[in-house]
């Protein structure tokens, strides 16, 4: 699906099907010191034999004795670390109104026109409530302290709209903060109290952490202050669908509302993540947690000290995730890379020469597997940074600079397709556009969609579609068309104008 690069953002209801991101505004549960050794003997056991039953080393600590004792598995001290880094944890309660509707029903949440309601009113047992008024409302979340003077790092939606924010030391300790800046597309914010010679937390770095690693979570799950849980890093970079400029940390470390802006450690006691969402069928923690890199969050940091807002860079394309199909239509020795669907006319990637079609597979060497692995580098950078990017254009490599822009400046569009693909011929009924067609849709060539059948009808194609390239070669007529699919092999790539947005479909031929 595609997706909006550097700018604004867009809901999805395909990567999550019937579950939901929600982010983790409480604390989480303690886990064992037993249970987690059990963990870590599970693995050690699985871990003692090679494929062949041969012994296969394992991290252990040095065993006293004769070399038949069984090797133990050393885990980290918790305990350790949370005495160490638990004092510079916080606990933080908002206070906020909304506007709610003046429906006329003092009992909320019951309809107008329900006969009971109707009854009472008629009969005079309501008072009643005449348009829209503030409710408050209360949340609570986590925090943790980076520097003696109160600078406190959270999770923007912690502290959203919220008029009063306090501050509760694990000593008991309460202080009426100040909300520096937030960043909503990072999910990050700075907090301030009026404090000195506080213990912060020391801060480490995620190139470092492995998948695997145990780490740690602090926090105040459903307002359980100092809750400890652990687990280990499931994966990292992993992309979400509303969060294009972060690359979470995967954990299974229970996470559940109050968390939310605590602190992500590893087995060192230093700070890695900042726990953000969970992914969750019930609203509550099953066993994925995302926790918003370290890096991420101090530069985000720094920004809003500095200026009390943070800005993130764009490129001004808008992306598509290279499948298999896609990669057999442009001779792509692998289904990696993020495929060009459109450019912002006069931003910084049309400057740049990049192309509808083309495929970009490095920003500044760094390999971009997954589509959204583009956003996140490029999000990160700053605006006016020059890039230098690897594309795969007609079969050849090239590279090309890019200066990026500011997210901010403008919002571009954002397009969505169905790339299912079947197999069969084309199945597609074309005809030249008229000259107001084609200042309709804004292009210089293309052909109209008259009618679907077979592998396009199943791809998603539908009349009224403009058939605007195969393959990234513009089309102009019929014949060409033909030609060009006989010259594919066993799938092409359609660029499909819709609704004045550009798609990629690929279809597969057999």
């Amino acid at each position: 699906m595609p997706t909006d690069v550097f700018t604004s953002r867009k809901k999805s209801i395909i990567a999550l099907a019937a579950a939901a991101l929600v982010g983790a505004a409480g604390a989480g549960a303690i886990t064992s010191h037993a249970l987690l050794q059990e963990r870590a003997q599970t693995v050690a056991n699985a871990s003692a034999t090679g494929p062949n039953g041969t012994a296969a080393p394992l991290n252990t600590a040095p065993s006293s004795g004769n070399a038949a004792t069984p090797a133990t598995v050393t885990l980290p001290d918790f305990s350790r670390i949370t005495e160490q880094r638990g004092p510079g944890v916080v606990n933080i309660s908002v206070t906020g109104t909304v506007k709610t509707s003046g429906n006329g029903s003092p009992f909320p949440g019951m309809d107008p026109d329900d006969p009971v309601f109707q009854f009472f009113k008629r009969f005079g047992g309501i008072p009643q409530q005449q348009g829209p008024r503030d409710q408050t409302v209360r949340g609570q979340g986590s925090g943790f302290i980076v520097s003696s003077d109160g600078v406190i790092l959270t999770n923007a939606h912690v502290v959203q709209d919220a008029k009063d924010v306090t501050v509760k030391l694990p000593d008991r300790r309460e202080y009426k903060a100040k909300v520096v800046g937030t960043d909503p597309k990072t999910d990050v914010a700075v907090i301030k109290i009026d404090a000195k010679d506080l213990p912060y937390l020391p801060l480490g770095n995620t190139r470092d952490l492995k998948v695997g690693e145990w780490v740690l979570a602090i926090g105040a799950p459903f307002g359980f202050e100092n809750t400890v849980t652990a687990g280990v890093v499931s994966a990292k970079g992993r992309s979400l669908p509303d969060d294009s400029f972060v690359p979470f940390i995967q954990t299974d470390v229970a996470v559940n509302p109050g968390n939310s802006g605590g602190p992500l450690f590893n087995a060192r006691g230093e700070v890695v993540g900042i726990n953000s969402q969970i992914y969750s069928r019930t609203g509550g923690y099953q066993g994925v947690s995302f926790a918003i890199p370290i890096e991420v969050a101090t530069k985000v940091r720094d920004q809003i000290l500095k200026s009390g807002k943070a800005s993130h860079a764009r490129l001004g394309v808008v992306i598509q995730e290279v499948n298999q199909a896609f990669a057999d239509s442009f001779k792509l020795d692998k289904p990696e890379g993020a495929l060009v669907s459109s450019i912002e006319k006069g931003g910084p990637a049309d400057q740049a020469g990049l192309k509808v079609g083309d495929v970009i597979r490095k920003v500044n060497g760094q390999a971009i597997v997954a589509s959204g692995d583009l956003p996140a580098l490029v999000g990160q950078s700053t605006p006016g940074d020059k890039i230098t990017l690897e594309v795969w254009r007609d079969g050849k490599q090239q590279e090309l600079s890019a200066r990026l822009g500011d997210a901010s400046d403008k919002a571009a569009k954002l397009a969505s397709a169905d790339t299912s693909a079947e197999q069969g011929r084309l199945g597609l009924a074309l005809r030249p556009l008229q000259p107001q067609e084609r200042r309709d849709a804004g292009v210089d060539a293309g052909l109209m969609i008259e009618d679907t059948d077979g592998p396009a009808e199943l791809a998603g194609l539908h009349p009224g579609d403009v058939l605007v390239a195969i393959n990234g070669t513009p089309v102009k007529s019929v014949d060409q068309v033909r030609g060009l699919i006989d010259k594919s092999g066993k799938s092409v790539a359609l660029l499909i104008q819709r609704d004045g947005q550009k798609i990629f479909v690929p279809v597969r031929l057999g």
